[in-house]
C-alpha cells in the first residue's frame, strides 16, 4: 500500500539545480512525485512535494531524509514528514524560547547587569552542545546573580526580541485551532508575560528565587531539563487529546533533545551540530515561521 510523504525545501533564495536535485534525490529513492507547490513572501521561498512511496511511511521516511540529506548544505534544507502531519487532525506545536522563540538567552542578559555575561555565555554555550549537566550549568550560571535588584527582571524583559517569525507562527497555528507551548530552562518572570501576550496555550519554565527586592542566585523547584521538556510535551499533548505523531518539537540546544526525540516532527532551529544531527529536521535560516509549511499551516 502506497504511502503519502511531504517534501519541503526552504532557503532565502531557492535555486533551480538545487530544487532538480532534490527532485532526483527523491525519485532516485523510490518516491513518486504526484504534486508541487510553490510559496514566498519576500524573507523565503518554499517548494512543498507530495512525494508517494510504494511502502509504508516508516520506510520511506528514511530513505527520503537519507536521499536529500546530502543537499542540505549551508542554509538551504529540505525535511521530509509525513503528509498526515499537514492533515486536518489538530496539533501542537512546542518550542524552546531562548535563541527560538527569541534571539537572545535570557540568563546572559541577566548576567550582563552582574558584570558576568561572558563567563556565563561560555557555560550557557557549553551546556547547549550537551558539554555539561544541564541542571548543573544551570544552578552555576544562577549563582552569579545572586544581590541583583529584582528590578533587572523588568528591563531583560523589555530587551527581548522575538525571533524573526515567531509571531507569525505563532498565530497562525492558533487561527488554525491548534495548541502552541513553549518550554524553558529560561525563567518563568520573564517568559510568563511573553507568553501571555502570545496567547499560549501552555508554558513553564524555571522560577528564579528571590528575597525581598534581590535575586538570591539559586532557582525555586525542580529545574526545567531536557527530561521535563519531554515530559511537557507528553503531558500537554495527552491533555488536548492530541496524538504524538501531530506534535511539532522546536529547539536548538542539547536541552531539547528528549522532546525533539518524542515529538512526531523535531525539528532544528539554527542549533549545535548535535541537535541538527538527532533531528527530523532542520532549519539554518533566521525565519521560525518556515515550521508552517511543514504542517501545512
Amino acid at each position: 500500500m502506497p504511502s503519502l510523504l511531504r517534501v519541503v525545501s526552504y532557503g532565502r533564495e531557492l535555486p533551480d539545480a538545487y530544487l532538480a536535485a532534490v527532485q532526483a534525490a527523491v525519485t532516485g529513492a523510490g518516491g513518486k512525485i504526484v504534486e508541487l507547490e510553490n510559496a514566498a513572501n519576500g524573507r523565503f521561498q518554499v517548494t512543498v512535494l507530495t512525494v508517494e512511496y510504494d511502502g509504508d511511511a516508516s520506510d520511506g521516511l528514511p530513505a527520503l531524509r537519507a536521499a536529500v540529506a546530502p543537499m542540505l548544505i549551508g542554509e538551504l534544507g529540505t525535511a521530509v514528514m509525513d503528509s498526515s502531519l499537514a492533515g486536518p487532525d489538530r496539533k501542537l506545536l512546542l518550542m524552546d524560547v531562548d535563541s527560538t522563540l527569541i534571539q537572545q538567552e535570557v540568563i546572559e542578559l541577566l548576567a550582563e547587569h552582574a558584570g558576568k555575561r561572558d563567563e556565563v555565555a561560555a557555560v550557557t554555550e557549553a551546556a547547549m552542545r550537551g558539554e555539561l549537566d544541564f541542571a548543573e550549568s544551570l544552578h552555576a550560571r544562577v549563582a552569579t546573580l545572586k544581590d541583583l535588584p529584582v528590578g533587572v527582571i523588568e528591563r531583560v524583559r523589555a530587551s527581548l526580541l522575538l525571533t524573526h517569525g515567531a509571531k507569525e507562527l505563532v498565530e497562525a497555528f492558533l487561527a488554525a485551532g491548534h495548541a502552541v507551548a513553549v518550554v524553558s530552562g529560561g525563567f518563568s518572570q520573564i517568559l510568563d508575560p511573553l507568553a501571555e501576550e502570545l496567547n499560549l496555550t501552555y508554558y513553564r519554565a524555571n522560577l528564579l528565587g528571590t528575597d525581598a527586592d534581590m535575586l538570591t542566585g539559586t532557582v525555586d523547584g525542580d529545574v526545567v531539563d531536557r527530561a521535563a521538556k519531554e515530559a511537557s510535551l507528553r503531558e500537554w499533548a495527552a491533555a488536548e487529546n492530541i496524538d504524538l505523531a501531530q506534535t511539532i518539537a522546536i529547539g536548538d540546544g542539547a536541552n531539547d533533545l528528549d522532546m525533539l526525540a518524542a515529538a512526531g516532527l523535531g525539528v532544528a532551529f539554527n542549533a549545535k551540530p548535535a541537535v541538527r544531527d538527532a533531528a527530523d529536521a532542520a532549519i539554518n535560516i533566521p525565519y521560525l515561521d518556515v515550521a508552517r509549511y511543514f504542517a501545512g499551516v
